[in-house]
């Protein structure tokens, strides 16, 4: 079976699906710079050398999610499918490898995106978007443990063995985030919106910060806050990468959610005169 080479561009922060089990949803660009979603994916089951980073190019076995509309949603063919991470794509030039692949197409009307997101021909489900202006950077306190019935269900998978077959590395779920963090933005008409951001950075950034300050949580989003608000949307050239969950993909007015973000130095142009 032909193999399929993928730069992984987006990580989202894990979480337990319906169906009990800790999930990441990956997605990158092919080698002919089309999107491609792969999901589901246990990637903390992975073993280590094949935990692979943004902007590594990556190889495995993909077949198309049948159980998935989406036209660009891919899952590995096994649950055990070998994942071969290639090489990396590094920041040189003001990350102009990775800009190759990442700016071929960019979005700047949200509501063009949604409506070809919602048209079933198209089902636009991935893209890279373009705000005008950033305007707010907002964080809201949420529930800050998982449901209690996916945990349980989670711990008897555990006792039977299925979870992690390493007894000296024992699998623990991920912690949740006890804060919701978006981006209120323009587009190109004007059109105010606010969307979560569901990234794996924005998590860890902010359990790192809250370790740095010994557990005090205000100081913690307040550095949370310092790099995406006052760094990368205030000095960087900040793009979105955006995407649409299943479940509401057709049925919600705005079925999109920040699952990355692409964010180099802004480009000067200098006079030769």
């Amino acid at each position: 079976m032909a193999k399929t080479k993928v730069l992984i561009t987006v990580k989202t922060y894990p979480t337990i699906s319906s169906k009990y089990e800790e999930l990441v949803c990956t997605a990158g660009f092919t080698e002919n710079g089309t999107w491609i979603r792969i999901y589901p994916i246990q990637f903390r089951k992975k073993s280590y050398d094949q935990q692979y980073k943004k902007y590594d190019w990556i190889e495995l076995d993909l077949v198309k999610n049948e159980s998935d509309f989406r036209p660009e949603s891919y899952r590995p063919y096994s649950y055990d499918s070998e994942i071969k991470i290639l090489n990396h794509l590094d920041t040189t030039h003001n990350w102009a490898e990775r800009k190759k692949f990442v700016l071929g197409k960019i979005y700047y009307n949200l509501a063009e995106l949604i409506t070809e997101a919602q048209n079933k021909n198209i089902c636009t489900s991935l893209a890279v978007f373009k705000p005008t202006k950033i305007l707010d950077f907002t964080i809201e306190e949420v529930e800050r443990e998982w449901d209690k019935k996916k945990l349980a269900k989670l711990e008897a998978e555990r006792r039977q063995g299925n979870l992690f077959k390493q007894p000296e590395n024992p699998f623990e779920v991920v912690r949740k985030l006890p804060y919701k963090f978006s981006y209120v933005f323009e587009d190109n008409q004007c059109k105010q919106s606010q969307l979560m951001i569901e990234d794996w950075e924005i998590g860890q950034l902010y359990w790192n910060c809250l370790a740095r300050h010994e557990g005090n949580e205000a100081k913690a989003i307040e550095d949370v806050k310092k790099k995406y608000f006052d760094d990368f949307a205030k000095t960087k050239d900040l793009h979105l990468f955006l995407g649409t969950s299943q479940l509401h993909h057709y049925v919600s007015h705005n079925p999109f959610m920040i699952i990355g973000t692409f964010h180099p130095k802004i480009e000067t142009q200098t006079s030769l005169f």
